[in-house]
């Protein structure tokens, strides 16, 4: 039950705790009913008779609604680091109640203070939130500046190591720890040479030295996934992302997601974009995570089931790919009423029995139908000549 508009305010707090709070917020944090937060914040504030205090639930997200159920009518902050809708909960609060519910007090985020330290302009610079180093990997390019939102004292170590074994150890780290406080440090370093302990509370910056492994175009190198031969091949990958238009925020059913490969793309396009990886076979869906995680994308859902079934449950996407399980009775035609006005899908058929489907699809809805031909040069005795892949039907549609 959501509580009353602007009873809800969520205060930032920043390394200087208690005390850098300016007199105005403090008044709203000790007339509250009712604070939230972590149990490192709830210690800074003096005692307050009758104020009921809170540790924010665990999972986060799924038990905010409970919490919240019984504080109707009450006055509640929740408090929160630095800038609350920097990565914060206070997005999350937003999302849960809407913006007219929630009145957010921002202090100086850590981003703000490591870019000022730093002397680095905010267009110059990409912020990841380290729950998985591996989402690092999407922004490797030399020269890039990365800003690491560390989960605690042991991120800059991983991150680290995982920069060293991708061939970037010379990039120059510092961590700066504790910013904004009394303890706040810098550690400098490059990621090869990488040692010593580091504070709890840190946020590392890194200058990537390294090479160009990969860009953000699709159509990686086949041999940047793992698979088993079920792969969407690289020039029909680009092919299909061209069509289904990867843009910010959006959602991707990968139907048949093989190695995972269309999804895994669609995310790298942009970091909020989102992808759902639909697999039946089990070696097949635990290969997609480690080559999402590879590729820098970790958030990539996996799915492990047969499709339509493994679908009925998803939120409904923006853009769909079957790239396999199209013969699967059903399978088109649950994707088809997924896709709401502007939907996109496209389909892959490379037998004569998957093409016929499309075919009949292609005559009752309209969309783009196209046969594409790959040949690649090779080796023909002491000459080169052209060898040819399979033809692969497509059918690209955009629901009006």
């Amino acid at each position: 039950m959501p509580i009353p508009a602007h009873r809800l305010t969520v205060v930032g707090i920043g390394a200087d705790g208690w005390a850098g709070l300016p007199g105005p917020v403090r008044e709203t944090v000790l007339a509250a009913d009712v604070v939230i937060g972590a149990p490192r914040h709830l210690d800074l504030l003096p005692a307050v008779a009758g104020q009921q205090r809170h540790s924010w639930p665990t999972p986060l997200r799924a038990g905010l609604p409970a919490l919240f159920d019984g504080l109707a009518g009450q006055r509640v902050v929740a408090l929160a680091s630095g800038d609350p809708l920097l990565s914060g909960v206070g997005s999350t609060l937003i999302e849960l109640f809407g913006a007219d519910q929630v009145t957010v007090v921002p202090a100086v985020s850590s981003v703000t203070l490591a870019r000022a330290r730093l002397g680095w302009p905010a267009e110059s610079v990409a912020v990841i939130r380290a729950g998985d180093v591996h989402a690092v990997l999407r922004e490797l390019a030399p020269g890039r500046r990365v800003l690491v939102l560390s989960a605690d004292e042991t991120t800059p170590e991983r991150l680290a190591a995982l920069l060293v074994d991708r061939g970037y150890g010379a990039s120059r780290m510092v961590v700066l720890g504790d910013l904004g406080g009394a303890a706040e440090s810098r550690h400098e370093l490059t990621a090869e040479t990488f040692t010593g302990d580091m504070p709890r509370l840190n946020i590392v910056a890194v200058e990537l030295a390294g090479p160009l492994l990969t860009g953000w175009a699709p159509g990686l190198p086949d041999d940047a996934y793992d698979h088993d031969g079920q792969l969407t091949k690289r020039d029909l990958r680009a092919s299909a992302l061209a069509r289904l238009a990867p843009a910010p925020g959006q959602l991707l059913w990968d139907v048949g997601a093989g190695a995972g490969s269309v999804g895994i793309e669609w995310m790298r396009a942009h970091p909020t974009c989102r992808a759902v990886a639909v697999e039946a076979n089990q070696e097949r869906a635990q290969r997609i995570s480690g080559n999402a995680r590879n590729l820098g994308v970790p958030a990539l859902q996996v799915v492990h089931g047969p499709a339509p079934q493994a679908l009925a449950d998803l939120p409904a996407p923006n853009a769909v790919f079957i790239g396999g399980g199209l013969s699967r009775p059903g399978v088109l035609a649950a994707c088809l009423a997924a896709l709401g006005p502007g939907g996109r899908l496209v389909a892959h058929a490379v037998t004569l029995e998957t093409e016929a489907l499309l075919v009949t699809d292609y005559r009752e809805h309209g969309g783009e139908l196209t046969r594409i031909h790959v040949e690649h040069a090779a080796p023909l005795g002491s000459f080169t000549g052209w060898t040819p892949g399979r033809a692969v039907t497509q059918w690209a549609l955009t629901r009006s």
